[in-house]
């Protein structure tokens, strides 16, 4: 949270009730990172680094950066998706596997933003099953559980570790921050802002479902999202009080999506709490980012963290 900003009793209730269903915060280390690759892409350079997250954990991630990047270009947090493949995850978000559909950290950079892309804890680098692909995530879920901490807990300060690495770069203005994700990476997105206040876009893409509509056996809950006792009284649309005050949202949904399921009750709430820094863009389409919707999501983060740049163009216009 910026010293500007003026924090409201509500926003201050609001984040007091989400960290303390988080439970207890790791505890902050040095960065400590280096590059250890770094190869020219058509439109941008991407970049591999290491950087620290914990004490003795380190994370692997991805950093495009566009080529000739002005000293205050925004920074974007880029999030992966989960779809049971744990072998996959960073290099999704690059274009270096996977679907297509999801390179949208590198499709920034060509926009002109800096992006960051990490691993999530349990996936690609992060999996230590035997093969590389087994879900280890409830396993990780459960040792937390039974010390009294929670995964979500660590995985939002992995964003918060993420946000410090690009803001920390000589090119990227810390004051326009942003995030964007794909199913996990869209419920994430609804998260984030509430935990780090310095981001002023976030995109959730097809993963604004409430709690109350995933007890169903299509749904179901990922191990990253289980916080005891929090549905009880609480849901995702309590997460709008603890955003900053200059925080923008853009929910974006397929009509045949489960996943999207009462996104027209989480929005309106949205509008309630952020009023006109909430957006909705429903699509004809199931559980996808399809380049509409990638288009519109880049369009919002630019307006979002002022960057528009004449002239610049992006992968999906070539």
């Amino acid at each position: 949270m910026g010293h500007d900003e003026w924090v409201t009793s509500t926003q201050l209730a609001a984040r007091a009730t989400l960290a303390a269903f988080l439970g207890p915060q790791t505890e902050p280390v040095p960065l400590d990172s280096e590059v250890v690759e770094s190869v020219e892409v058509d439109g941008y350079v991407r970049e591999k680094v290491l950087y620290s997250v914990a004490p003795g954990v380190r994370v692997s991630a991805y950093v495009c950066r566009p080529p000739n990047a002005a000293r205050a270009a925004p920074g974007v947090f880029c999030h992966h998706q989960h779809a049971g493949d744990f072998a996959l995850g960073k290099s999704e978000s690059v274009g270096l596997g996977g679907d297509a559909s999801l390179a949208y950290a590198a499709e920034l950079a060509t926009e002109g933003f800096v992006t960051i892309a990490p691993d999530a804890i349990g996936f690609e680098e992060r999996n230590w099953s035997r093969g590389g692909a087994g879900d280890v995530t409830w396993f990780e879920l459960s040792r937390r559980l039974l010390k009294g901490r929670t995964l979500l807990a660590d995985c939002l300060r992995e964003v918060t570790v993420g946000l410090n690495y690009l803001a920390a770069l000589p090119e990227v203005d810390p004051t326009r921050l942003g995030f964007i994700g794909h199913s996990y990476g869209g419920r994430i997105a609804l998260f984030a802002p509430a935990y780090d206040h310095r981001i002023r876009a976030s995109v959730s893409n097809c993963q604004c479902i409430p709690y109350r509509l995933t007890f169903s056996e299509d749904v179901g809950c990922q191990a990253e999202f289980v916080l005891p006792g929090f549905a009880e009284r609480h849901d995702v649309e309590d997460l709008f009080e603890a955003y900053s005050g200059q925080t923008k949202l853009l929910l974006s949904v397929g009509t045949a999506d489960r996943f999207s399921r009462g996104y027209n009750e989480v929005f309106e709430r949205a509008r309630v709490v952020l009023s006109n820094r909430a957006s909705l863009r429903v699509y004809d389409t199931g559980h996808a980012f399809t380049s509409e919707m990638r288009r519109a999501a880049y369009d919002f983060l630019h307006h979002g963290l002022a960057s528009a740049r004449p002239g610049q163009r992006s992968t999906l216009d070539r």
